[in-house]
């Protein structure tokens, strides 16, 4: 409940400080502080706690540079408000102020309301889109609740595990734990639900050690979906940058969204697993010329978006979204970083993925590594200590920018992806096509953290971020169960994601039964599991990628908040969890592949800290590497990063068995993928030939090296 304001008068709104922006309590009552550099007049719009009825209106009184503030003595957290925003109405020049707008607060850490798609929302006339609509919708617009920042955090301590020991793993809150039976109902699908003992049980076994939480900032869901009867799932169309999506929450006991995410950091760092966020700077929730006017675009349409130099009413469209935030002006800059040091100080996150990362980065002439943006955070005392993670592409131009974001930056490597996929599966099984078959040599270059990418830039192999599926796309069962698309329920047509085109080599004889087919992607599923988990650089895995998770084929279900999208974990094949678990407890283990750069890898002939080998012993070089017919392959590692003694993997990637010549010592077998489990008894003396089994990875090392 609000503590009672004084309402009765203009006179009880004082000057205030243009700072902090937002509402802030001090203990005697809040200040409200807000960016404008074109609005004439702000006014602080005061409502009951449901949001229904509005109480009182001001102005606020004072202006400093461009932001304007007002003090409220008496009130307190709990107060429910918006603001309206005085301007000219010149939508050809980039100016939308429409008073009649109820707005939000960019920097709101709770919302009020449901929001509701009505013709009120939109600042234009829709059927005239130059003229204004006048119609007020405050009885249906989003309100912000002023809140308190106390909660016990007890001894919480973020575990800061270290880049060559982090294995992430990308999931969704509700998809998560939504069919979790050994999670209470209430709890399901919820911050409570992925704090719950049964989610923790399951994280350690697997040994991840951060969790790449997909957005869980206030979103709102597209128009379109909604009369056709969905929602953006995904949430990739943030409205409020420093508040939850409380449909992410169980509320039990009457608790607030940001204290229940607040108790699951702290049961995960207790756990020892870290906590990422999947933000979207890129844009807003308030899309093209055509959306409605929410918050941003009323406060200061040319202040916050980037639009079109040469036609101003229109947004410049680098996020495929409609619009697009303008990180080039300082208090857009400045409204990120405050959202990223509240999510890493006052809600104890560990680190984030920037979607569509290189709009952050853009200035006038493109992508640049030393933006304001980059710089801001490298210099940032809190900022600077956490992870972050690019998704290295946007769709301007220039906006593929893989290995090119600043040393310390993680990227997602799509090329290892792609590279993976065509070298196991055949075909054109990838979401995003690049030039040149997947030989031995283009497999050994993504296996060995891409330092094609990342070395001339003086960048560090864990840096690659490695994958093989995400959420956006096929997940790694369906990878390997569909020739097409299955998007039929998303309402496009089936046009949306993108094709499969599976074509990999079954063997001589090929799968002759529903039963060898299941074997056969079984097999499939570990061995490109197992390239993942061991390859140089940091893995991620992607929730239900170590249980066979299927979504039937939809391999963009951003609209599908149902058994499509959840877990099944009624039938989670236990075997793939056991050797998801046992590839990264080898992982952290041995660390196969040491977080720096091995010399020679595109001539290693000679060289004894990375040996490439074909199957009859001897050294892969020369036109080799080349070779489009071959996959088949081992690397010696005589300097693995943990391992005392060296380690041998072995590849094969073709449909039949291969006779492999082991290099001569004695050799233990630690890692079999063609194995259920992966386990693996076997031990024998090296110059001898060993059967690599077909569609398998295999790990050896010097018996009696102690490698468990």
């Amino acid at each position: 409940m609000a503590a009672s304001p004084l309402t009765d008068t203009a006179a009880a709104l004082q000057p205030g400080r243009p700072g902090p922006l937002g509402a802030q309590h001090d203990g005697s009552g809040l200040n409200f502080a807000v960016f404008s550099a074109s609005a004439v007049r702000i006014e602080l719009c005061l409502f009951d706690d449901e949001g229904q009825h509005e109480l009182a209106r001001w102005p606020l009184p004072t202006r400093s540079g461009d932001i304007w503030h007002g003090y409220l003595p008496r009130a307190g957290p709990g107060q429910v408000y918006g603001l309206r925003a005085h301007g000219p109405w010149q939508p050809e020049r980039g100016l939308r102020f429409n008073p009649a707008k109820l707005l939000l607060d960019p920097y709101a850490r709770e919302l009020v309301g449901q929001f509701h798609w009505r013709d009120e929302q939109f600042g234009a006339n829709r059927l005239q889109p130059l003229l204004r609509d006048d119609r007020d919708n405050a009885q249906w617009a989003l309100k912000a609740r002023a809140v308190g920042d106390a909660f016990d955090w007890s001894d919480d301590r973020p575990p800061a595990t270290a880049l060559a020991d982090t294995v992430l793993y990308e999931l969704h809150v509700k998809g998560f734990s939504k069919c979790n039976l050994a999670i209470p109902e209430p709890l399901r699908g919820t911050f409570a639900g992925l704090a719950h003992p049964a989610s923790i049980a399951h994280l350690q076994r697997l040994g991840v050690t951060a969790l790449s939480l997909m957005p869980v900032h206030y979103a709102l869901d597209e128009e379109r979906l909604v009369h056709i009867g969905l929602r953006n799932y995904w949430g990739y169309n943030s409205l409020a940058f420093f508040a939850l999506d409380p449909r992410l929450a169980s509320a039990r006991q009457g608790q607030s969204p940001r204290d229940e995410f607040r108790a699951m950091v702290r049961v995960l760092h207790a756990a020892g697993i870290e906590v990422l966020l999947d933000v979207v700077f890129n844009h807003t929730a308030e899309s093209d010329a055509t959306g409605p006017t929410l918050g941003f675009r009323g406060l200061d349409n040319a202040g916050y978006y980037r639009l079109e130099t040469q036609d101003p009413g229109q947004y410049e469209n680098l996020t495929g979204c409609g619009n697009t935030l303008d990180i080039r002006r300082p208090q857009l800059l400045r409204l990120v970083m405050d959202s990223l040091r509240y999510w890493a100080s006052d809600m104890h996150v560990d680190g984030f993925r920037f979607d569509l990362a290189p709009v952050l980065g853009r200035g006038d002439q493109g992508f640049d590594r030393n933006s304001a943006f980059f710089t801001a955070l490298a210099q940032d005392p809190v900022l600077s200590a956490l992870k972050m993670v690019a998704e290295p592409w946007d769709l301007g131009l220039g906006g593929y920018q893989l290995g090119n974001f600043p040393r310390g930056w993680l990227e997602w490597n799509d090329q290892f992806r792609d590279t993976q996929r065509r070298f196991w599966l055949g075909g054109r099984s990838v979401a995003r096509s690049h030039n040149g078959s997947s030989t031995r040599g283009d497999f050994a270059l993504r296996l060995c953290g891409s330092f094609d990418l990342f070395q001339p830039r003086q960048r560090t192999p864990a840096e690659s971020v490695n994958f093989v599926v995400a959420h956006d796309g096929f997940t790694l069962r369906d990878l390997l169960s569909f020739n097409e698309r299955h998007n039929e329920a998303n309402g496009e047509g089936n046009r949306d994601g993108h094709g499969n085109n599976l074509s990999f080599n079954c063997g001589a004889e090929g799968p002759s039964s529903d039963a060898e087919v299941t074997a056969l992607r079984e097999r499939m599923q570990r061995a490109l599991l197992a390239c993942n988990l061991l390859a140089q650089g940091t893995p991620m895995l992607c929730a239900g990628a170590e249980l066979g998770h299927s979504q039937g084929g939809n391999n963009n279900p951003y609209n599908q908040d149902n058994a499509t999208t959840w877990i099944d974990w009624q039938q989670a094949d236990q075997n793939l969890i056991a050797f998801t678990a046992r590839c990264v407890a080898l992982r952290r283990a041995a660390l196969p592949f040491g977080n720096h750069w091995y010399n020679g890898l595109s001539d290693p002939l000679g060289l004894s800290d990375l040996t490439w080998l074909e199957a009859d012993g001897g050294v892969l070089h020369g036109d080799g590497w080349r070779d489009p017919a071959s996959r088949v392959l081992g690397c010696l590692i005589g300097r693995p990063g943990r391992a005392q003694a060296p380690l041998l993997l072995l590849v094969n990637a073709s449909g039949d068995q291969q006779p492999f010549l082991l290099p001569g010592g004695v050799w233990q077998l630690l890692l079999d993928s063609a194995h259920p489990t992966g386990l693996a008894a076997w031990q024998g003396q090296g110059e001898s030939q060993y059967l690599l089994a077909a569609h398998s990875v295999q790990l050896f090392a010097v018996a009696g090296a102690g490698v468990a």
